[in-house]
């Protein structure tokens, strides 16, 4: 692969470790993000904030980003260990940088790896921004320009790299956000599972030092995260799952690999959605805390977020797919709560971006606060806004296939799925097709991976099992 042929998806460049995955293509896009930071005035910030996760070869890909920055004559802030993204997106901020980059394929296989930007307002980089550096990349290649380099242990001892822990202000920050007194006093016996990524430690350290009897998990580096994409979605939580059972454990909280996606699993080994978390969230900041601001949903999250900004009389937009879209409406409205269906939730009065470790402690305070089981609270949230069932399917398909799919539901879309007549066709993110009061079916293709995603929701477990049937179904042609 050519730098001109690099892309940014979702979030950030993803692509497989020793194909299109390379130091040398890692050391292109620093460049180019360089480029980027120079030509748009950078150097009255603070440099730029490099972090990295626990996949094969995430720190020696960081050391390379870093060395082409500090080349480029750019104080770099290194994370001294591995870190989840949202840790070195507060680094952004605490620094005053310019902006950061984060070695992370988050939650895709094994053998993907990828680069995220971090913007100087501590977030996802914005479409505008990563077209640039993308530009950049472009240009780079057809002048034939290659990255600027400098040995890595000698800006370390120059100065012109310089390690700092990614945890201590962050977790300063996550204590001014979460009452970590009431949960310890609450009794709580919880199961945390980083699903051996970045997030191993971090949510473990700071319960055990509120008192909390915590048990983690698949919390040791292993980058082959065996059997499993570090996702946490219902097929990788088995052992958590199990873990909370056998412990008779209250809760149990999983973050995805870089830490900034959420699951759970209830006290009865349950797996609890990030629509029911995001709707939990919400009801907890207004109802709990008085707080007010705009929510914002992803184009696949749940319409029980319609629902709750209807009866708060709060303002609700909907974005694409792509927590950066979150983010950019963040930057420019008092948003109180953003939210995407792959588990990502940004709460305000912190930094536009996802953070799982500090949903996972806000699903603690609001166990604590209001005296209930994390089961109890769902229940009570359902008999509130009526009954809510989510299914997702993954599908590996053909470029062929894929383009033929897009093209029959662009010029031919179905009439009824699964029985249930289409009464809306919303096409601003892939084909979401409203099935009446019933619910909706989404197909759209993923944007850091190469599959088809089918996504439902519906009001009975039963018609939500066939609509997935009949959209994987044409989804297969």
């Amino acid at each position: 692969m050519s730098q001109g042929e690099i892309r940014f998806g979702t979030d950030g460049w993803r692509a497989v470790i020793g194909d299109q995955f390379t130091f040398e293509n890692v050391r292109h896009v620093a460049q180019a993000y360089c480029d980027y930071l120079k030509d748009e005035g950078a150097g009255g910030k603070d440099g730029v904030v490099v972090g990295y996760d626990t996949r094969f070869l995430s720190e020696r890909f960081a050391h390379e980003a870093g060395r082409v920055a500090a080349a480029n004559g750019m104080k770099v802030h290194m994370a001294s260990r591995f870190a989840p993204t949202p840790a070195v997106s507060w680094a952004v901020k605490e620094f005053g940088a310019a902006g950061g980059v984060m070695i992370t394929a988050s939650h895709n296989p094994a053998e993907y790896n990828g680069f995220k930007i971090k913007a100087h307002y501590a977030g996802s980089a914005l479409p505008e921004i990563t077209k640039a550096v993308e530009a950049r990349l472009a240009d780079n290649a057809s002048q034939g320009r290659h990255p600027r380099v400098i040995d890595y242990n000698a800006a370390v001892s120059g100065g012109g790299i310089r390690l700092f822990d990614p945890w201590a202000a962050y977790e300063r920050q996550l204590r001014r956000l979460v009452d970590l007194e009431r949960i310890g006093q609450a009794g709580f016996r919880v199961v945390v599972d980083p699903m051996f990524g970045a997030g191993q430690g971090y949510l473990r350290d700071l319960l055990a030092g509120a008192r909390v009897e915590v048990r983690e998990i698949r919390g040791e580096i292993n980058p082959a995260f065996p059997g499993i994409n570090p996702e946490p979605i219902p097929r990788n939580l088995g052992p958590l799952v199990a873990a909370v059972r056998e412990s008779g454990a209250h809760v149990g909280l999983a973050v995805d690999g870089d830490g900034d996606r959420v699951g759970a699993v209830d006290e009865r080994g349950e797996f609890v959605d990030s629509h029911r978390i995001f709707s939990l969230i919400l009801r907890h900041l207004v109802e709990d805390r008085g707080w007010t601001g705009a929510v914002v949903k992803t184009f696949a999250l749940t319409d029980m977020a319609d629902k709750l900004a209807a009866r708060y009389g709060l303002r609700l937009y909907t974005t694409p797919v792509g927590f950066k879209h979150v983010c950019e409406l963040a930057l420019r409205e008092d948003v109180l709560i953003g939210g995407e269906e792959s588990g990502g939730i940004g709460i305000k009065n912190h930094i536009p971006e996802r953070d799982g470790i500090l949903c996972a402690l806000l699903r603690l305070e609001i166990m604590a606060r209001r005296g209930k089981t994390l089961g109890e609270l769902v229940q009570e949230l359902l008999a509130s806004v009526g009954p809510h069932h989510y299914g997702r399917v993954d599908l590996h398909l053909s470029p062929t296939r894929k383009e033929a799919l897009l093209r029959q539901l662009r010029s031919d879309p179905p009439g009824a799925v699964a029985g249930l007549p289409v009464t809306r066709v919303d096409d601003r993110d892939g084909y979401k097709f409203i099935l009446g009061a019933r619910g909706w079916i989404l197909i759209r293709p993923s944007g850091t991976e190469p599959i088809v995603r089918v996504y439902a929701e519906l009001d009975d477990k039963a018609a939500l099992a066939a609509v997935l049937r009949a959209g994987e179904a044409l989804a297969r042609g």
